[in-house]
Parts: C-alpha cells; sequence; structure tokens
C-alpha cells in the first residue's frame, strides 16, 4: 500500500471519528434525558374490564373546568358550543383503550393494553394538553377549530354494542337542523379506531363544502430505554397514492407542504409504535413538521399535519386512525401498504431484507424459540449459503500468500522508485501464475451489501422488544455492562455483546493476515476499524451486536474448515504448472488486467510528452 492510499483511508477513518465526536449529544442534553419519566397525566380509573367486547362509557373521573362566555360569543356561528366542561369517553376492546374528549370530539389518550413501556409502565401513546385534532374551516368572516368547542355524546351510560362492537357519536351543534358528528367505532380486537366526519346542513354555513382542513397534532411519549435511538427513529412518514412511501427527517426538525401528488395516510412514527391516519378519500395538499425538544424528558418528539381532504359524495369523510406496534407482519395485515413504515434500508438492502432475511426469520419463528436462538439459527443459515464465496475467498488469499515471495523479488530487483514498473511486473505475474489479485476482495464485496442490510433490520425488528437472553434482559436496545461519566466517542456506558463483537473481530483481523500475509501499514489498518465499530454501535440493539459476534464466531470455525482443504503446497506446485504455460495470444484479456495495463501504458506515456 502506497502512501496515498494509507493517507486516504485514515481521512476517511478521522472523519468517521469527527463526525461520532461532534454528533454527539451535549453532557446537559443527556442529564436531562436521564430525568425520571414524566407521570402519565391521563390514566385509566375504575373501568369495568372486558375480554372481546368492545365498551364505550363517560369518564368523570377528569372533567375539566367549564368554561364561561359573553353574550357576543354565544351568538356567534357554534357560539353555544364555546362553552361546556370537558368529561371522557372511554371506548375498550382487547387490544385498545381509548379516551375520547368532549372537547373537540378528539382521541384524547390512547392505551396499547398488550404492552408495556421499558420501564414496566402502562404503554400511553399521548395524551395531554399538547394533542389536537380538528376541522379547520370559515363560516361568515370567522375561522372555527372545532377542536376548542364542546361536542355532546350520544352515550349517557356504559354500553356494550352488539357483535363485538362499540360506536359512539360525538355532535358540534350549530342548530338543531345543523350539525358535525364525528362517529367513532371500534371493533373487540383490533388496533384500527374507525370515524366518519358527517357535516349535515351546513352547506351555506361552511364556506368551502368540496374538502375538509383537519388539523391533528401530538407529542409522543417516551417508551424505551434509550431516548437518543427512539428519536433517531421516529419522524412524520407519508404514503402517496402512487404507491411510495416518503418521511420527514429524523435528525433534526423538519417541515413540508405536498401540493404535487395525493396522499392516502400520515403517520406518527415512533420507533415499535405507530400513530396513523388513513383517509379513503385522497389527502389533496399537506403541510407536515415535526420537532424536537431536547429538554423534555418525557416526550420523544411532537409531530403535526395539517390535511386538506375530499369529501364524498354525501358530504362525509371516512376516516380510519392505526394505534399498534410497528411489527412487520401486523402492519401488513391493515392493508394500505402500512408494513412500508418499517425501515428496511435504502435501495438493494431493502430487497434483501424484505425477500431474504424477513422470510427467513419468520420461518424460524414458527418454532417458538428464543429469539437469541432465532438469530444464532438465521446466523448460520446465512453463513452456509455464503460458505461458496468464504472459500473462495480463502482460496484466492492462500494464492496471494504463496506468490509473496516471489513478489518480494520482483520489488528487489525493480525497486520502489518506479511504481507504474512495479505493478506490472506484478500484473506479468497474475497473469502466468493465473491468481486474480482482487479474488479476495470480490466476495467479500458481495457479502458486504447483506451485512449492512442485518445493521438496518436488526434495530427495525419489534419481535426483539422487550425479549431477552442470557443476561441481555432486551435485545432491541444496549446491554449496559458498566456505567459511568461520559467519554468522547463511547458514551456513558459499555455494552457487553459490543465489547464481544470488538474482541472476535480483532482476533478475525489478526487471524486474516495470518492468511492474507498482510505486511506493513495493511497489516495494522485492519484494527483500527473494530475500534470505530465499539465506539458506534456501542449504544445499537444487543441483538446486532450479538449478530456481529456470531458472524465473526462462524467465520473462525468455516476457516478453520477450510484450512484442511486448502494445501499451500499443492497451490504453489499448481503455479508453478501454470507459469511454464505459453501465453494463449487468442486468450481475451478480463476487463480488469485490460483496464490496469492501460491505465499503466498511459501513466508512461505521459512521462515522456512531458
Amino acid at each position: 500500500m502506497d502512501k496515498n492510499t494509507f493517507t486516504g483511508l485514515f481521512l476517511i477513518m478521522a472523519i468517521i471519528a469527527g463526525s461520532i465526536y461532534f454528533l454527539k449529544p451535549s453532557d446537559a442534553e443527556l442529564k436531562k434525558e436521564r430525568l425520571v419519566q414524566r407521570q402519565d397525566s391521563l390514566r385509566k380509573a375504575g373501568l369495568a374490564k372486558v375480554n372481546t367486547a368492545a365498551t364505550a362509557k363517560f369518564d368523570t373521573s377528569k372533567a375539566a373546568k367549564s368554561t364561561v362566555a359573553d353574550s357576543a360569543t354565544l351568538k356567534s356561528p357554534f357560539g353555544a358550543a364555546s362553552v361546556g366542561s370537558e368529561k371522557f369517553i372511554t371506548l375498550e376492546n382487547k387490544d385498545l383503550l381509548i379516551k375520547l374528549s368532549t372537547r373537540g370530539g378528539k382521541v384524547a389518550s390512547v392505551e396499547l393494553k398488550n404492552f408495556k413501556t421499558y420501564s414496566k409502565k402502562p404503554l400511553v401513546l399521548f395524551d395531554g394538553a399538547q394533542n389536537h385534532f380538528g376541522l379547520n374551516f370559515n363560516t361568515g368572516d370567522k375561522n372555527i377549530k372545532t377542536d376548542d368547542y364542546y361536542f355532546t355524546s350520544s352515550v349517557p351510560e356504559l354500553k356494550v354494542a352488539e357483535n363485538d362492537s362499540a360506536s359512539v357519536t360525538l355532535r358540534l351543534t350549530y342548530s338543531p337542523t345543523q350539525y358535525i358528528d364525528y362517529v367513532y367505532s371500534l371493533k373487540g380486537t383490533g388496533y384500527k379506531l374507525g370515524l366518519i366526519i358527517k357535516p349535515t346542513g351546513l352547506d351555506g354555513v361552511i364556506n368551502n363544502s368540496s374538502s375538509v382542513n383537519i388539523n391533528w397534532a401530538a407529542s409522543l411519549h417516551k417508551q424505551e430505554k434509550d431516548m437518543k435511538q427512539e428519536r433517531q427513529y421516529s419522524t412524520v412518514y407519508y404514503y402517496n397514492t402512487e404507491d411510495h412511501v416518503d418521511y420527514l427527517s429524523v435528525s433534526k426538525d423538519d417541515q413540508k407542504d405536498i401540493s404535487d401528488k395525493k396522499m392516502s395516510w400520515v403517520a406518527f412514527k415512533q420507533h415499535f409504535f405507530s400513530n396513523v391516519l388513513i383517509a379513503k378519500n385522497p389527502i389533496s395538499k399537506s403541510n407536515l413538521s415535526v420537532s424536537t425538544d431536547v429538554a423534555d424528558s418525557a416526550d420523544v418528539k411532537q409531530m403535526k399535519a395539517d390535511l386538506t381532504i375530499a369529501r364524498g359524495t354525501d358530504g362525509s369523510v371516512p376516516l380510519e386512525f392505526y394505534f399498534g406496534p410497528n411489527r412487520y407482519s401486523t402492519l401488513k395485515d391493515q392493508g394500505n401498504d402500512l408494513q412500508k413504515l418499517v425501515d428496511l434500508g435504502w435501495g438493494p438492502l431493502k430487497y434483501i431484507n424484505q425477500f431474504a432475511v424477513l422470510p427467513v426469520f419468520n420461518f424460524l419463528k414458527q418454532f417458538n424459540w428464543n429469539y437469541g436462538l432465532i438469530i444464532l439459527a438465521l446466523t448460520v443459515v446465512l453463513k452456509l449459503v455464503l460458505s461458496p464465496l468464504t472459500y473462495k475467498s480463502y482460496l484466492s488469499m492462500a494464492k496471494m500468500r504463496v506468490l509473496k515471495p516471489e513478489m518480494d523479488e520482483i520489488k528487489t530487483k525493480v525497486g520502489e522508485d518506479n511504481p507504474t514498473l512495479l505493478q506490472q511486473e506484478y500484473l506479468k505475474l497474475y497473469k502466468k501464475a493465473g491468481v486474480n489479485p482482487l479474488g479476495g476482495c470480490l466476495p467479500l464485496v458481495i457479502q458486504m451489501p447483506i451485512v449492512i442490510a442485518f445493521f438496518r433490520f436488526f434495530p427495525s425488528l419489534f419481535e426483539l422488544r422487550g425479549e431477552s437472553f442470557l443476561w441481555m434482559h432486551d435485545l432491541s436496545t444496549y446491554d449496559a455492562v458498566l456505567t459511568f461519566p461520559t467519554i468522547p466517542f463511547i458514551g456513558d456506558h459499555i455494552s457487553l455483546m459490543c465489547l464481544l463483537m470488538t474482541i472476535s473481530t480483532l482476533i478475525y483481523t489478526y487471524f486474516n493476515n495470518q492468511i492474507s500475509g498482510a505486511t506493513g501499514q495493511m497489516k495494522y489498518i485492519g484494527y483500527i476499524t473494530p475500534i470505530i465499530f465499539l465506539a458506534t454501535l456501542n449504544s445499537y440493539p444487543s441483538g446486532l451486536n450479538y449478530y456481529y459476534f456470531l458472524a465473526n464466531m462462524l467465520t473462525f470455525l468455516q476457516q478453520y474448515l477450510i484450512k484442511f482443504m486448502v494445501d499451500d503446497k499443492k497451490i504453489h506446485a499448481q503455479i508453478q504448472e501454470n507459469k511454464k504455460k505459453p501465453d494463449d495470444p487468442k486468450k481475451k484479456k478480463s476487463g480488469f488486467g485490460a483496464r490496469m495495463e492501460e491505465m499503466m501504458r498511459q501513466q508512461q506515456v505521459q512521462p515522456k510528452k512531458k
């Protein structure tokens, strides 16, 4: 390796290390994130438990103070609805506990009954005053935001509907014959809440009656152990009618206006859970935004969506909410391509995960093994599939190792003053010996997309959430064996599985150098990458580091077995036989060899011209 190549590699590693250092959160941010999580502001109180039937009832345990309005306000459009007291109505099935508020007629809070937060508390997706949902329209010269008005309810008491489903109508009244109904419906099981918005008799009241403008906002609660990691995977997603999913930035505050394409759903996505608004009629315009309050240790991000949705032929606006886990199979069962909320990577990585890794994982999951054993089996399958490439790489490195004495002789004879001539002599030797100098690298390059695909697969895998294996209590987050004050590049902890993975990679590098016969700068440069991995992957899921550790250990085993199949003496004898064969002028040169010879010829011509 020449000095320029070494300098380039060194600069790349320096840039990576610098990025990790300068992008790390400050000590103040880390302290704020370690504050005790805020107590849930809205909790279930004295609710009747049911098994499968959906229920609906008033909850008067938490009612807001009554509002008072003057006579002018009462005479204004919807003036009578501007006063009242807030009450909560509970919709509950096997999977969800939803509270509706008569103030704004909106969903006030959602609890997923079958899941807990990392700290084993009830998992409430959102609640509180920062959450909004309502229509925004003009009547006359006044702007109306229904989120500020009081609705009346059709549920005076506990009701269990037939067919294991429940329905609640919340009404915003303009006059006895003019009103807006929010009709909510919940089935006995599942994560979907139906909503139909039905304006009645308001065509002459609402200025624009062909569509409705909906303002939706939520401040999403922290659910996982690591706030930094949860924020890294949380943002606003949207899906257009051309079957394309896109999202706002995950690393910074972002905002986007969309009017050139119609959309079918918008999602407030967290790492492992999502709130999705699905429109049966196209969303023609939208303004989406996401922001982060780094001083807030209880909420992950604040998300907003201002949407313009076409009304149906009967004037209604049919919608659906999905409140549930980002489990690929569960999302796929909902329809509307919600499974695209799961980030499986970009480009070819997405297809590797979707059509190769995920099917194998789902097949292994059917055996009901511990997820640590499933990851082990998945790694074994992958190594078996890639074993021909591993063998080819090992064999190529063995050939280069056997040729090294002859390469050293050429280097001594030619000297290092003329690198172009030296490379030409090397190419002649490779050609006579029948050796491809890149034969050991190409199989590794082919495997690299699969390695990177797993880097995106495991952090997005909902199934690992809360699953333990050995000392790892949760495979979806890091396993801290030591905690300490924040250290640059490392953080405030050491992940044991990440440490084991780093040690195994260093050992692998050592043995790989023995196989390839690497010397000089090349011999030591491979030891820098595992150290970078330690700093980078220390806060990543222990399941990911566990996979990389297993991959290293299985590679050791493969190379040990291949070693008995590859005899250096036989390789050397075959190379010598190849060198004795006369050159075949009809034999077509490889593309790589032809390009290398042409490049070197040009390098020799240029000094002569000068």
